[in-house]
């Protein structure tokens, strides 16, 4: 009975992840055609990714401290609500400003869900099978970012973008009414009842959104602007008014003790620096195969999806292995072969064949698969269970914001190096005789992103071994 239980909750979980990750990637897919449709441009559009991300990033922290003050079953069921009903406004927007509004309910429920569902698996599963269980779970998440660019192709092919956020729906209600009765009984169902920080929660959102802003803007702002230096002085003083607030409340958003917990914060910390040394390859890629290789978009799709099929079938072997090796190894050569997949990217050329992108690529697929199902389970096994809701969020917020750290340093590097170069003009002015040019600037990046994966990887070895 208990054995089937945990894989039906787990079953519930992969559910969600799967269609938080799918819609991430396969809205990317339709932007172009959002954007011709509602006759907008791009600077506009790229508000329908960048405000979900915000939302995503900023609720993430409060909802798993939620999830562990009213327990994980009312919080998964809602955010499955919340994500359903904005899956339905997306489809039904009629303009931009409505689209992005919509994404903001949309980004709501999915922050509830990433919040809860990490912590849900470390419930049922024992210590000996989590690494195997977060581990499938990783599966489950490079299954999403695989198929979302395929599925969106389709769905494209032959309907309306609209249907990429109406195809949620059904998924979305069988879902909810599935997570009623699954989670009915639960480890640590009713939570600890203790009373929500509110003000915790209005200054990491206002700190979290703030900072996430300024790092996603900063390319069109510019370093030394004053809307950049006036998000990141926002940050500061949010993040100072939390601190205070968390010292002084009874029962804070954020338990300040976690952070006396090693196999808790360097964990954490080696996760963001992961994430922002692979979006450097997931961002800067798509361009190097696009202009100086001169690839169609159905080749640059295939080779792109190479490092999530590596994540689909390596992970859950890595998540077994964290439960018999433990995390330090697994993890300290994961960012290792990161790195080296950097470093290897710096000697590309646009004159090699194919395989010599494939083989670099699926090096950073192995080294992200043998870290990211290890490192999550040290960090949420590091943590007691009344504090496993916070983890689980924080997991999550340090991805994100890896992920828009890679971004923005990425972008702000690459441009301020080719715009250096040719004297003001940009990829949109892009002719072949600039091919020397974005090499440069491209092995600026690459190189940026290997020195932070040695950083990383000396971070997760210092981590020092499990108990």
């Amino acid at each position: 009975m208990v054995y089937n239980k945990k894989w039906k909750v787990f079953s519930l979980v992969a559910v969600s992840i799967f269609m938080s990750t799918l819609d991430s990637s396969i809205v990317n897919v339709a932007l172009p055609y959002i954007m011709q449709e509602m006759a907008t441009d791009i600077s506009t559009i790229q508000w329908v990714v960048v405000i979900y991300l915000l939302t995503v990033s900023s609720l993430l922290p409060t909802f798993g401290r939620l999830s562990d003050i009213k327990g994980r079953r009312p919080i998964y069921v809602v955010g499955f609500m919340v994500f359903t009903l904005g899956s339905f406004l997306c489809g039904a927007a009629g303009t931009v400003s409505f689209l992005v509004m919509a994404r903001v309910v949309q980004g709501a429920g999915a922050s509830m869900l990433m919040a809860c569902s990490p912590a849900l698996i470390v419930d049922m599963f024992e210590k000996e099978q989590r690494g195997h269980a977060l581990g499938m779970i990783g599966a489950v998440v490079a299954a999403g970012l695989t198929l979302g660019p395929v599925a969106g192709g389709i769905i494209l092919e032959y309907l309306s973008w609209r249907y990429i956020f109406y195809i949620n729906i059904p998924i979305g209600i069988a879902a909810t009414i599935a997570g009623v009765f699954v989670l009915k009984t639960i480890p640590g169902g009713k939570g600890s009842r203790e009373p929500l920080d509110y003000a915790g929660s209005l200054t990491m959102m206002i700190g979290l959104s703030s900072f996430i802003l300024g790092l996603t803007q900063v390319a069109a702002w510019g370093i030394l602007s004053f809307r950049f230096a006036g998000c990141l002085m926002i940050a500061g003083l949010a993040c100072a008014g939390f601190i205070i607030n968390a010292k002084s409340c009874v029962h804070p958003l954020f338990d300040l003790d976690l952070l006396k917990i090693r196999l808790f914060v360097l964990p954490l910390v080696a996760s963001g620096i992961l994430f922002a040394a692979l979006f450097t390859i997931v961002f800067m890629m798509p361009f190097y195969l696009t202009y100086p290789c001169n690839f169609s978009a159905g080749k640059t799709g295939g080779i792109m999806i190479v490092p999530f099929l590596f994540l689909l079938f390596i992970s859950p072997v890595a998540g077994g292995l964290s439960d018999r090796l433990g995390s330090r190894c697994l993890c300290f050569s994961g960012m290792v072969l990161l790195g080296l997949s950097l470093l290897s990217l710096i000697f590309l050329s646009p004159e090699m064949e194919t395989l010599a992108i494939l083989w670099r690529m699926a090096l950073a697929g192995v080294g992200t698969a043998l870290f990211v199902s290890p490192n999550n389970t040290a960090i949420m096994g590091a943590v007691p269970m009344a504090r496993r809701g916070i983890a689980s969020g924080a997991t999550a917020t340090a991805r994100n914001l890896g992920m828009v750290m890679g971004v923005a340093l990425a972008t702000t590097i690459f441009t301020r190096s080719f715009t250096h170069l040719t004297q003001g003009a940009g990829l949109d002015n892009y002719t072949p005789a600039l091919v020397p040019y974005f090499m440069v600037s491209f092995q600026k990046v690459m190189g940026f992103g290997a020195m932070i994966a040695f950083i990383g990887a000396a971070i997760a070895y210092a981590r020092g071994k499990e108990r």
